[in-house]
């Protein structure tokens, strides 16, 4: 059988090796175009281009892939299966069309949750207990197709977005050759999404990743998981950046009346701040501007504040 592969980013290494070590032929692996990356912005090629190359497949890397210009190429390559994960563009009907049996994504949520760009991102900010990965057949809509193969895995309290998507990814890894052999051999039934369960996941901003202390513990706890490793949650110390990487609800609440973003004093391995709804937060792990990453408690034995000072924004 032959695949087309499209995907970018890390999420997608572990279905390009799943199929590597199958018994599939890899027509070509399409991935977005390299881009600037890091303090010196040089030009860097996608997880995906790099396996691509190690194992010698080619690699296509259009600007705008929905261009009537790549019709022929997709025509031409005669593909079996198209099989995209987490490619990061937008696919029209025709290249969809253009797989002999079916095109197939690997979409990181239960859907109809969570549709979109950020389905780890959303389901990390939103609290959920849970979650999972979804086979899907495409159609011309953003992750609207019948459902194939789903299964679901919980979420502990205090894993980040990268940590989850590492697990959603290899899960995806190990639904996609059962998927591909179900519909070749048509064991397979395609479930149509219940649209009145559907939600959506857009990609986010820096700017979404700015705490506000006036909020619950739990909802800053979930925004500083969510958003490691990108774009990492932040707040402002005595008016300088200060990025949040790892953070715990606490039992302890200061009295009544504090303000949010108040100083309440150390933990044993971190420091503790005010939050809103009489809630406080522990913070573990934090980076000061131009620094290394540092536990809360040597933020602390630096940073000369005190209890009851109020120096978070």
């Amino acid at each position: 059988m032959r695949v087309i592969f499209m995907g970018t980013p890390e999420f997608a290494v572990p279905s390009l090796r799943a199929l590597i070590a199958g018994k599939y032929e890899i027509a070509a692996v399409f991935t977005q175009p390299d881009r600037p990356a890091g303090r010196g912005q040089k030009s860097h090629s996608s997880p995906i281009k790099e396996l691509a190359l190690e194992h010698g497949l080619p690699v296509y890397q259009p600007e705008k892939v929905r261009g009537e210009e790549h019709r022929p190429l997709f025509d031409r390559l005669k593909a079996d299966f198209i099989v995209v994960v987490a490619y990061g563009q937008i696919l029209p009907v025709w290249l969809l069309q253009a797989a002999r049996i079916a095109p197939v994504n690997v979409h990181g949520s239960l859907l109809p949750k969570y549709r979109g760009a950020a389905p780890v991102i959303w389901a990390l900010l939103n609290g959920e207990p849970g979650t999972g990965v979804t086979t899907m057949l495409m159609d011309e809509h953003l992750d609207t197709g019948p459902v194939l193969l789903r299964s679901e895995v919980q979420i502990p309290e205090s894993m980040t977005a990268g940590e989850l998507a590492r697990d959603l990814s290899r899960l995806g890894a190990e639904l996609l050759i059962p998927t591909l052999e179900g519909l070749l051999d048509n064991t397979l039934r395609p479930m149509p999404q219940d649209e009145t369960q559907a939600s959506f996941a857009p990609r986010v901003s820096k700017q979404q990743a700015e705490v506000s202390w006036t909020c619950p513990a739990r909802e800053i706890h979930n925004r500083i998981r969510a958003f490691n490793p990108w774009p990492l949650a932040f707040t402002a110390f005595r008016g300088r950046r200060l990025q949040l990487l790892s953070s715990r609800p606490a039992e302890e609440a200061a009295e009544p009346g504090t303000p949010p973003g108040s100083y309440l004093g150390p933990t044993h391995s971190g420091l503790l701040i005010q939050c809103g709804a009489g809630s406080a937060l522990e913070i573990l792990e934090l980076q000061p501007a131009d620094r290394r990453p540092i536990s809360g408690r040597e933020f602390v034995n630096g940073a000369r504040v005190s209890r009851g000072d109020s120096p978070f924004r």
